[in-house]
């Protein structure tokens, strides 16, 4: 399906007709990349289970339990395969509601967010779930029988790859304040340090309780906090209004 232009005048049936073909294509897309996961479960898996200490593997305590946990496991990866797809669908359907030039705005951000978003999954699945789990399944671990329960463990993969994925969309939430004028980079670059605390508390927030992953956690935060100020910076502050020329005073009549 085509997007509309902006001088494109569409009545609301069209509008509604439109949203209708575009949700049908994302739930399809969404439900083939589900389907193809569950498929493919037993490579799920094994790619969720690689952060866990060798020879070790979670546990089920119910007979409904591998299915489910399974079945959960399929849907997470279809949701972030077909992010792409949706994120289009959504960007095509408001499209005709901006002008060229706030589309030529918006559109780098419609790349850069599923970008980021998989920056930070890849960044919690390769460096802070295996520093959480080797020092919370290692701690104490002569004291206790430590086995791990599976709808737990991945319930916290999930949660920690979904939280890292949302929490490196903080340069587009940055541009998106400096764009429509309520900070500027000067104000963030003066009050670095109150930023620099509030992620502090955001990455204590995140899963992941041990002191090694906060810090791990946090490197990142404050990086993208400097990339936002530099997009900010290039970006800019709103576009001023285009102020129209004072009219000229009448000639005063010839005496």
């Amino acid at each position: 399906m085509k997007a509309a232009k902006f001088d494109e005048q569409l009545t609301l049936v069209e509008h509604l007709d439109e949203l209708r073909n575009r949700i049908i294509v994302s739930v399809a897309v969404l439900v083939v990349a589900c389907g193809l996961c569950f498929w493919q479960n037993h490579l799920l898996l094994e790619i969720a289970n690689k952060p866990l200490p060798p020879h070790t593997k979670p546990i089920t305590l119910s007979v409904t339990e591998p299915f489910m946990t399974t079945l959960k496991i399929s849907i997470y990866a279809g949701i972030l395969i077909s992010l792409p797809v949706l994120l289009y669908q959504a960007y095509a359907f408001l499209l005709p509601a901006l002008k060229p030039t706030e589309r030529r705005l918006v559109m780098p951000f419609v790349f850069l967010i599923p970008l980021l978003f998989l920056g930070g999954v890849a960044f919690s699945y390769f460096i802070v779930v295996p520093a959480a789990l080797k020092f919370l399944v290692h701690f104490n671990q002569s004291e206790f029988n430590i086995q791990l329960q599976a709808t737990k463990y991945y319930s916290f993969l999930i949660t920690t790859l979904i939280a890292l994925g949302l929490v490196f969309q903080i340069p587009i939430g940055i541009v998106a304040l400096t764009r429509l004028g309520i900070v500027t980079p000067e104000q963030l670059s003066h009050n670095r340090r109150y930023a620099y605390l509030g992620l502090a508390v955001v990455a204590m927030l995140l899963p992941g309780t041990d002191p090694v992953t906060m810090l791990i956690e946090l490197a990142p935060l404050l990086a993208l906090f400097e990339l936002s100020l530099i997009l900010s910076r290039v970006v800019g502050g709103p576009a001023e209004p285009a102020t129209a020329p004072e009219p000229e005073p009448p000639a005063s009549p010839a005496s």
